[in-house]
């Protein structure tokens, strides 16, 4: 292996000897890669194509054995350290220039107790691999809306998905993790054991250590439901966006009801004559009776001449991957976002305007329901919190070329800038994007904060783990 450079906590480098190497190569089952190593581009390689940086080393992790022998070695030699699961988050923290980046995308195996209605999923997994094995016996996990997320970090950030409005955070439904620790040790965290640590992985992030398993509570969903979506001209948006809150102010928890406003993409089931043309669409998911989504949707089915329309009863799987078409790898992306107490006409007028001005075919500014059982809990349940919060507002800035960076940038931060008025004061720390540090971290955590950084003190007080949205320890 050739010489490697890799930058420490303290801003030198670290230039390990060939022994060194060897030997910690020789704790591994995984590969430990460098630059020109097979491999190496597609471990370090993100779904936001705005992040392209190169660690000065990769360790592609097979099992916890491996995740231990590399926070040991990164903690011995004071190194900057990184994270991947599935490599989706928004600002690329999993992955520094220079840096020694833990890859454990390769992690993927999904155990289901149908019995118990439990389900363990390692850390490299992406949604679609826990909703494909729970599917098999008609139980699902509180996960995303984008198949391709990876679990770990959606999990950590709090999580929410078509299911939150029935059954909470994807976290409040976690019943326990595996965490590799800043000074290498295996524990196990759960309401019983370590219940400090599993607090503040509930929501937390990445700042307490590396979780490497995750047992999910499950729910009996599926394997069908009534889902898809259905789009209007946008001159029509007045009337949906009332529909869509209207509905969605009475509606069951088996309903979840997302609204975008983009330019219409060329897919087969929008009719010809609207692509590239302004539109509103109504993401739909139903996991009720089909008698009751028919009773539920029939004010949105019945509304309008739509220009698309593919809301039918489908599997579940086929709803979780509805979305994943916007959402490819290798675009550029760039997000801000917002939690809102509710919806007002006012803010529609604001949504519908910087909705006008896009700049990109693939940009869209996107209304996501909470509420329901995510309030059921009190705002100290975990540090996911926000339990106030009825809708998430995500500006989704997506393109394709570098040139164009300023111009969609400026678009999201100006609608952003106009919406933020509207804010109960909380944003999601997974939409966070690359720019926005401590002060935004907070406002994710609001009232949470002192307490996680408490458990900083104690789990991490060096701050290892800190190439992330990062909670400073206490003291």
């Amino acid at each position: 292996m050739a010489s490697i450079r890799i930058m420490t906590l303290e801003g030198g480098f670290f230039e390990p000897s060939p022994e060194v190497l060897a030997a910690f190569r020789a704790q591994l089952r995984g590969a430990l890669l460098v630059e020109g190593d097979a491999g190496y581009e597609d471990s370090r390689s993100l779904w936001n194509a705005m992040i392209d940086r190169r660690p000065a080393a990769v360790v592609r992790a097979l099992g916890t054995a491996d995740v231990i022998a590399c926070v040991n070695f990164a903690r011995q030699h004071s190194l900057v350290l990184t994270l991947k699961g599935g490599g989706h988050n928004i600002a690329g923290l999993a992955v520094r220039d220079a840096g020694l980046m833990l890859d454990l995308s390769l992690m993927r195996g999904v155990w289901v107790d149908e019995r118990s209605r439990l389900a363990h999923a390692q850390a490299g997994c992406l949604l679609g691999d826990v909703d494909r094995e729970t599917q098999l016996h008609g139980l699902a996990a509180v996960l995303g809306f984008v198949s391709n997320t990876g679990i770990a970090g959606l999990t950590l950030g709090g999580g929410f998905g078509y299911l939150s409005r029935r059954f909470g955070w994807t976290t409040d439904n976690v019943r326990s993790m595996q965490v590799v620790t800043a000074d290498g040790q295996l524990v196990r965290a759960s309401e019983l054991e370590n219940p400090d640590l599993f607090w503040g992985l509930r929501g937390g992030g990445g700042n307490f250590g590396v979780v490497t398993d995750f047992e999910y509570e499950l729910h009996p969903v599926g394997p069908e439901v009534v889902g898809g979506a259905i789009a209007w001209p946008a001159e029509n948006a007045p009337a949906v966006l009332e529909l869509f809150r209207t509905l969605m102010s009475n509606a069951s928890p088996e309903l979840a009801l997302v609204a975008a406003m983009r330019l219409a993409p060329p897919a087969p089931w929008i009719r010809k004559d609207a692509h590239g043309k302004p539109i509103v669409v109504v993401f739909v998911c139903h996991t009720g009776t089909v008698e009751q989504a028919e009773r539920d949707l029939a004010p949105l089915k019945g509304f309008g001449a739509p220009v698309g329309d593919i809301v039918q009863r489908r599997t579940y799987v086929s709803q979780q991957n509805l979305l994943d078409a916007t959402q490819p790898k290798g675009r550029r992306y760039y997000w801000k976002s917002e939690y809102l107490p509710a919806l007002g006409t006012e803010l529609f007028e604001k949504y519908r305007e910087h909705a006008a001005r896009i700049v990109s075919p693939h940009s869209a500014v996107i209304l996501f329901p909470l509420g329901g059982a995510v309030g059921r809990h009190g705002e100290d349940h975990s540090p996911a919190g926000n339990r106030d919060a009825q809708w998430v507002l995500n500006i989704s800035g997506s393109w394709d070329r570098a040139e164009d960076d300023a111009a969609n940038m400026e678009w999201a931060r100006a609608a952003w800038r106009d919406m933020r008025a509207f804010s109960t004061g909380g944003t999601y720390v997974n939409f966070l994007n690359a720019e926005e540090n401590d002060d935004r971290t907070r406002d994710a955590y609001r009232g949470n904060y002192d307490r996680l950084a408490r458990v900083k003190a104690r789990w991490d007080p060096a701050n290892l783990f800190r190439s992330n949205k990062n909670i400073v320890a206490a003291g």
